[in-house]
């Protein structure tokens, strides 16, 4: 997909033939820009907006820039706009600190890594350096916020996803929303076809076919005819159940009044329409008569239950789990940067660590708003270099500037999308998360701490979820994880890796609630459950802390707290029960004698969900 700057003179002429007069300098445009893609144009003034591309009060843009191409999928691309709502919101916006052209830079460095160029954002300093250009700062503030913060003549929606080069949902086009998320993750692209909609059919052979197709699941055939009125009553209920139950249940309707006759050989015992006959894995369960809507989906949900059977954990009541805190845990403590630098020694003087140091000051001094992105590509270059250029005890120094970067959705939002094609691993945090898990438990104390903190600050993005939870990210983060949490001598580093735990386990617990609360189809591409090997891993490290005979201290709740999220709806017949079977954890977490009402609650829940 095509990225285009579009750049408009917002003085409309005024300013390349008066400048020189009034400001004593001279000046070509009064910039705006906005980034086109998908005949969208994305811009910044009354908060984020969007128009179809050529179209706002701007008129006909001065110059049109290509700014180079991407395939991150559209569902990505907005996610990380969603989070640039924190920095632009409608309020924040001021024509020389917090304007669009701050905007285009920042979000095409997120698609296509690099920024606008140099002379369009820096021409608000330009001014600004000029006796006259502070004097008229408020009246030029003024003259042109009704024009940036103009409301779009009609707001243009992106369009489906699957105009943006995305392949992930390329076979179930013709699948509606609700359901395309379960399709997709079927194995049999016939499955993805016939589920999530009605399927029409008149021959014998296709009936059979569809039923064929769910044998290791449900399916439901409606009877009706042309001619049948009260069948008519049922028609859109039927589609909505169809839309609703995605790839679960195959929806077959057979109208009489076009059907072959071999198909009244195979059903001679339908003589009335509406009729509806219900299949559980191949087998005939039910079959009733009349257009009742409540009757239909009540039917449907007691087929649903049969075929898929609720969790057991889903009837458990466990409220003192369920309302622990699932944002973040980051690290964010800035600390004096000229130390951090000057450890660095030669290295320090990269004009990547001046340019990330000046963005970093900039937002702890005026905050996001007056921090636009600096040049992130070079930064991650320097970062990866860092691993050959620095020692070992002194590597923890480059880490910590990304740790510390990381807390903006910005930056982390960069990181997360910086690999090649429209999926696959951040190029730079995979790299120095692999060095130091190749390190071991033989890494320098400091970098190990490091790593640890910048780890938690990856979930600061939405976007690095679906990565962090699948190899060879989740590899690297529950080994240096894990060895952490075995480490008696130092507990910076024990709290630290619960912290992460802590993370990790919250966000695999959130996915793995959307298959239970039929949210799947919001999921990120590529968004999936810890593998099963490391979810195990993980929750044999947090039984081992919780079966130390020590006192019950934040340590444990912090451990206890992972072990409920990890286990709360797991596969009952997976590999993570019969861990925590046989390592006796039911009796483990018994034993635990909490301080508060909230944690002997807490120790009674996790114990119920261990023994269910």
């Amino acid at each position: 997909m095509d990225i285009q700057l579009y750049v408009y003179d917002l003085s409309r002429g005024l300013a390349r033939a008066m400048s020189q007069q009034f400001l004593g300098t001279q000046i070509d445009a009064v910039y705006h820009t906005s980034l086109v893609f998908d005949g969208i144009e994305y811009m910044f003034g009354q908060g984020i907006q969007t128009a179809a591309a050529g179209t706002t009060h701007h008129g006909k843009p001065m110059e049109i820039i290509p700014m180079g191409s991407t395939d991150l999928p559209m569902e990505i691309i907005l996610e990380y706009m969603e989070s640039l709502k924190e920095v632009y919101s409608a309020e924040s916006y001021d024509l020389f600190l917090h304007n669009c052209n701050n905007f285009t830079n920042d979000f095409a460095m997120f698609l296509v890594g690099k920024g606008i160029p140099d002379h369009i954002t820096s021409l608000p300093q330009t001014v600004l350096d000029t006796p006259f250009g502070q004097m008229l700062k408020p009246q030029l503030d003024a003259m042109m916020r009704p024009i940036t913060q103009a409301p779009m003549p009609q707001p243009a929606p992106p369009r489906p996803y699957e105009t943006v080069g995305s392949q992930h949902n390329a076979h179930i086009k013709n699948i509606p929303p609700q359901s395309q998320a379960s399709s997709a993750s079927t194995s049999d692209p016939s499955i993805a076809i016939a589920t999530g909609k009605v399927n029409n059919e008149t021959t014998l052979r296709s009936v059979e076919r569809l039923l064929d197709l769910a044998k290791d699941r449900c399916a439901i055939i409606f009877f009706t005819s042309a001619t049948c009125g009260p069948c008519k009553l049922v028609y859109q209920p039927y589609d909505d159940l169809a839309a609703e139950t995605g790839d679960k249940c195959v929806f077959i309707k057979i109208d009489f009044a076009y059907a072959e006759r071999a198909i009244n050989g195979k059903f001679p015992h339908v003589r009335a329409t509406p009729t509806f006959m219900t299949f559980l894995k191949g087998q005939k369960r039910d079959e009733w008569s009349g257009a009742d809507p409540r009757l239909l989906r009540n039917n449907v949900e007691l087929l649903l239950n049969a075929a898929y059977p609720p969790h057991p954990h889903l009837s458990k009541s466990v409220p003192t789990l369920l309302k622990q805190s699932q944002r973040p845990i980051t690290y964010a403590k800035v600390p004096p940067l000229e130390k951090v630098v000057a450890k660095m020694g030669p290295t320090g003087k990269d004009p990547a660590v001046a340019s990330i140091v000046a963005f970093i000051d900039a937002r702890e001094r005026f905050g996001a708003m007056e921090a636009p992105l600096t040049k992130l590509p070079a930064f991650a270059e320097f970062l990866r270099k860092s691993t050959t250029t620095l020692p070992p005890d002194l590597l923890f120094t480059a880490l910590d500037l990304l740790r510390i970067t990381l807390t903006d959705v910005r930056v982390s939002g960069f990181f997360a999308e910086e690999h090649k094609g429209a999926t696959g691993t951040p190029a730079t945090v995979a790299h120095l998360l692999s060095h130091v898990n190749g390190l071991g438990s033989s890494a320098p104390y400091a970098l190990r701490l490091t790593t640890l903190h910048l780890a938690c600050n990856l979930f600061t993005s939405p976007l690095f979820i679906p990565h962090l939870l699948s190899p060879p990210l989740s590899s690297s983060l529950v080994s240096i994880l894990t060895t952490a949490l075995l480490d008696d001598k130092h507990p910076a580093l024990k709290t630290s890796a619960l912290s992460l735990a802590m993370n990790i386990a919250s966000s695999n617990h959130k996915i793995r609630m959307k298959k239970y609360t039929k949210t799947a189809a919001s999921a990120l591409p590529n968004e999936s459950e810890l593998d099963d090997s490391e979810q195990v891993e993980l929750l044999a490290s947090l039984l081992e802390i919780i079966g130390l005979d020590e006192p019950y201290c934040q340590t444990t709740q912090m451990a206890l707290i992972c072990v409920g999220w990890l286990i709360y709806g797991a596969d009952i017949e997976g590999e993570l029960k019969d861990l925590w079977k046989v390592m006796g954890a039911a009796d483990s977490v018994g034993n635990l004698k909490g301080k508060t009402v909230d944690d002997r609650f807490l120790v009674k829940e996790v114990k119920a969900l261990l023994e269910a």
